[in-house]
Formats: structure tokens, C-alpha cells, sequence
């Protein structure tokens, strides 16, 4: 499940060295063998519209999804929504990515039914920014991969990438 190589990259940050996959890679923070053992996690800025083009956590969060990094953008996006009060629509939006992470998390496992209840509740999510840019994100894109994961039938996860306008 490599991402296409035509993946944008927003930061200059190395990638780590393996996407975690419960159960088959060591937890990147608690296990001392993990990518991320010892470092302590990034405090987030919280985003808004004048500063997410400079928001490294935000920028670091899309390259981890866009090359297949998908626990590991889902860590990076819920310190955003933790700094965004976890409330308010800046934070539903923050969540929506998280459970599209989560269904990229479901689909390194090999579980469709995982991949479809997280597409589903990202779509449910996302639904109020229909139409809007969203710090960067065209959020039309994501709902179209929201209802294409939600109806995926067993289809093989097909990777997408997220382009910042």
C-alpha cells in the first residue's frame, strides 16, 4: 500500500521509518523500539486562517497522510483538535481527518467494515464545510473520498492524497 510518488510534501522533514500498523510494527512511542520512543510529542499551535500555511505540526500532519503515514497523521491532527478545544467547527473539521486516518489505519490492518464506519463518520463530519476551503483543503475532494471509502464494497484501499490550495 505505497502512496503514488506523485504525493506532495509541504515540510522538509524526514518521514519515519515505518508506518505503524497495530500489531505489526512496534508502537512508535511506547515501545523503545518505536520510530518515536523518547521524543516528546509537538505542542500544536492551534490553526486558523492567517497562519496554517506556517503551522508545522499542520503541514507535517498532511505529508504523514499523503505517504501513507496514517496513525501517524492521526497523532499529529489530534493535537490539533486538542488545541482547537476539541469543540467548534474548526475541530469537527480537525476530526474528520482524523477519521480518515483512522479508515487508512483500518485498511494497513485488512479491515473493510474499519476503513467503511471511519469514511462514514469523516463524510458526517465534513459535511458542514461542503463548498469551502478550509484551512487550505479543498474539503469538496475529501467528501468525494469520504463516500468512496464509505461504499467501497471490499474494494482494495486505494490511497489519495491531500492537496493544499
Amino acid at each position: 500500500m505505497t502512496p503514488p510518488s506523485s504525493a506532495p510534501r509541504y515540510t522538509t522533514r524526514d518521514l519515519p521509518p515505518y508506518s505503524y500498523v497495530p500489531g505489526q510494527h512496534p508502537h512508535p512511542i511506547s515501545d523503545p523500539a518505536g520510530h518515536s520512543h523518547g521524543h516528546s510529542p509537538e505542542r500544536a499551535a492551534p490553526l486558523d486562517d492567517a497562519q496554517w500555511r506556517t503551522n508545522e505540526v499542520w503541514l507535517w500532519a498532511i505529508d504523514l497522510f499523503n505517504h501513507g503515514f496514517y496513525w501517524e497523521a492521526h497523532e499529529a491532527w489530534e493535537g490539533l483538535w486538542h488545541a482547537a478545544g476539541r469543540r467548534g467547527p474548526a475541530a469537527d473539521f480537525l476530526k474528520g481527518l482524523i477519521k480518515l486516518a483512522a479508515a487508512g489505519v483500518k485498511a494497513h490492518e485488512g479491515r473493510p467494515e474499519g476503513v467503511k464506519l471511519h469514511a462514514a463518520r469523516a463524510a458526517q463530519l465534513l459535511e458542514p464545510s461542503r463548498g469551502h476551503i478550509v484551512f487550505g483543503i479543498g474539503v469538496d475532494a475529501l467528501l468525494t473520498e469520504s463516500y468512496r471509502l464509505r461504499e467501497a464494497n471490499s474494494r482494495p484501499w486505494q490511497p489519495f492524497q491531500i492537496w493544499l490550495e
